[in-house]
């Protein structure tokens, strides 16, 4: 890889273009750079799955049409990167599991179709825990992803690959899902942005379903400019997806103007006095507060009174709904099937049994009981009576602000290993991200700055549909700080 070719490719989705836009580079130059990284940092297992052949095509399709100055979107000829659950026609969806090993998609989603319209250029699927349960990437049949700022530790998870793909540079921009943090954890533990749209936003088809009330799909980048880039190519209205919304793509990037002034932030108290919060993690939350602050923005306290309770409320309505998901895999259809069946009852029981790791089956087990005869009421169905309680608190406390600011996560990194073996311990790194999804809300989450040398993530929470407000208190504080311009040191 040219030299050249390693600057570009480190620089911003608007760099990219520019270089592209001036022949500086070619789309298929830019490509070569994005594969010889997944090389170079293939043993920290972030991009298991290689295109190869079919970028190297679509590149040379993008630089014949760049060259000859055909009208194009701002992605033509852009390397990005795929989650494992978000299917592409002829590729494999494995979700990180031995259930869908063998798997390849007949179709695209929704997402596919509308980033392969636009000319980018798909370079590969990133690593994830198995159907996207877990924090860390650490139950994926390709073994967990490690952090590119230290890789005795995790990426986070779920999308860990694709958080860390963007961290080492192996492209500008991933997709990946979020249904409890799991695009915002991973990019706090990797020092980067990471974007859960509103619920219904982006269109759900075509990504394996996890939790259907509480998925989302959404970009990670460098910068949040870019992540509105990526958003306004993927956002809209999609008719094969019953819970799309018909509202067009709001154009966010026009709105990133630095300005914050007259806006007012809300600080959850409940969140800065949480037990087992590291102090560097605070630290830089209360600096990242003081800059805001600076711009011209009100920083006030509001309270979110049921926020003890979200941990306990998002996995049972998680579970639930898993448990209904996950029935399709039965081993008749598609997927894993077990060999030497005596009957139809062995069949199933063998085929989920081989197909599933322990965290899935876990959470199946978890979702069957709570949807059974005699505890659903006193457990699905009170569940989501505390899920009211959650949405009606956020809508108080945007009665008195505009954006509520919090940390995306309670510690840095942890060390790979470290809570695979406590549930409870691995479930408590998502206690600041799960309300978002619980209540529809858009969430950001950026670098703020370092402790022990390790990233911390700043989260932005909004009023449902109110994309905007939230990244322009996120691009005002990027234009003031340089917590984004930091890399992770070279660790291959």
């Amino acid at each position: 890889m040219s030299s050249q070719a390693e600057t570009i490719l480190s620089g911003t989705l608007e760099s990219q273009r520019e270089a592209l836009d001036r022949s500086e580079i070619t789309a298929s130059e830019l490509l070569e750079a994005s594969l010889e990284r997944i090389d170079r940092h293939a043993p920290l297992a972030l991009v298991v799955t290689r295109q190869d052949e079919s970028a190297r095509r679509d590149a040379a399709e993008a630089s014949t049409r760049i060259a000859a100055g055909r009208p194009r979107s701002v992605l033509d000829g852009i390397p990005v990167v795929l989650k494992h659950n978000i299917v592409q026609k002829g590729e494999s969806a494995t979700c990180g599991s031995r259930m869908l090993e063998n798997f390849v998609s007949p179709y695209d989603a929704t997402v596919v179709e509308r980033l392969r319209d636009a000319g980018a250029i798909f370079v590969g699927r990133s690593n994830m825990d198995e159907f996207a349960m877990g924090s860390s990437t650490e139950s994926s049949i390709y073994g967990p992803s490690r952090n590119p700022w230290d890789p005795t530790r995790s990426c986070g998870g779920s999308s860990g690959g694709s958080a860390g793909a963007v961290a080492a540079g192996i492209a500008p921009l991933a997709l990946g899902s979020d249904t409890g943090g799991s695009i915002r954890q991973p990019a706090s533990f990797c020092g980067v942005v990471g974007f859960k749209p509103s619920y219904g936003r982006v269109s759900r088809y075509g990504l394996v379903a996890f939790a259907s009330s509480l998925d989302q799909i959404g970009p990670f980048a460098r910068r949040v400019s870019d992540c509105a880039l990526l958003f306004e190519q993927i956002a809209g209205h999609d008719g094969r997806d019953s819970t799309s919304l018909p509202q067009p793509a709001p154009k966010l990037r026009e709105c990133l103007d630095g300005e914050v002034a007259g806006m007012t932030i809300g600080l959850p108290k409940e969140y800065f006095v949480a037990a087992g919060v590291e102090p560097g993690v605070l630290a830089r939350v209360r600096e990242a507060i003081a800059v805001l602050e600076g711009a011209g923005a009100k920083c006030i306290e509001v309270s979110l009174p049921h926020t003890a309770h979200t941990i306990a409320t998002y996995y049972l309505i998680a579970t639930a709904e898993a448990s209904s998901n996950l029935a399709r895999f039965d081993g008749i259809r598609y997927g894993h099937r077990a060999k030497d069946a005596v009957d139809l009852h062995d069949l199933y029981r063998r085929s989920r049994s081989e197909g599933f790791g322990a965290e899935v089956k876990r959470r199946i087990l978890l979702g069957t009981y709570v949807l059974s005869a005699g505890y659903y009421d006193a457990y699905y169905g009170k569940a989501q009576r505390v899920r009211t309680l959650i949405r009606r608190d956020f809508e108080q406390a945007f009665g008195r602000c505009d954006v509520i600011l919090t940390p995306t996560a309670p510690e840095t990194a942890f060390r790979l290993g470290e809570k695979s073996g406590d549930p409870m311990a691995m479930y408590l790194s998502d206690v600041y991200t799960v309300s978002a999804n619980l209540a529809g809300l858009p969430a950001l989450s950026l670098p703020c700055g370092l402790s022990n040398g390790l990233p911390v993530g700043l989260q932005l929470l909004g009023r449902p549909l109110d994309e905007v407000s939230l990244l322009r208190v996120g691009d005002a504080f990027e234009r003031r700080t340089r917590h984004h311009r930091l890399t992770p040191p070279e660790v291959i």
